[in-house]
């Protein structure tokens, strides 16, 4: 049980002296495919293997991210799937573990600096970009030393 809530950082203290146990304790990661497989290969394999999927239908845009990331040299990178969270499909209304469905991958985005890959799943709402003003602009500390315009 952490009580960091309620105690704050020294609520966290064993928490954390576990978590620092467990990251010294060797551990085995490995991929579901070959990080030398193409970017096709990898995306199928996740989909099939994973998701269930028949196979994946690439998107005219997808194809040329494709082919640019392979001239490029990202083809080497891992693949993180986007697609929805409400289904192991890429569609929010086939619920549990579908079947007979394919894959259709929209576009494929490099995240070089996190080192992976992200193919877009189907249609769906991706994380917006930072407002033409920053929140951060309306936080202020009043005349009483209190901080404003948090929330």
């Amino acid at each position: 049980v952490s009580d960091v809530y309620a105690e704050g950082g020294e609520g966290g203290l064993e928490l954390a002296e576990r978590v620092v146990e467990a990251a010294a304790k060797p551990g085995r990661y490995e991929f579901l495919y070959p990080l030398e497989s193409t970017i096709k290969e990898k995306i199928e394999t996740i989909a099939t293997s994973m998701y269930g999927a028949e196979g994946v239908d690439y998107e005219p845009k997808a194809e040329k991210d494709i082919a640019w990331l392979t001239e490029w040299g990202f083809d080497r990178l891992p693949v993180c799937m986007a697609k929805t969270q409400m289904s192991l499909s890429h569609d929010p209304r086939l619920r549990g573990a579908p079947k007979g469905f394919r894959v259709p991958i929209q576009t494929v985005r490099a995240s070089v600096g996190a080192g992976f890959l992200v193919p877009i799943c189907g249609e769906m709402n991706l994380m917006p970009g930072l407002p033409s003003v920053p929140g951060a602009t309306r936080i202020d500390v009043d005349a009483e030393g209190n901080i404003v315009g948090l929330f």
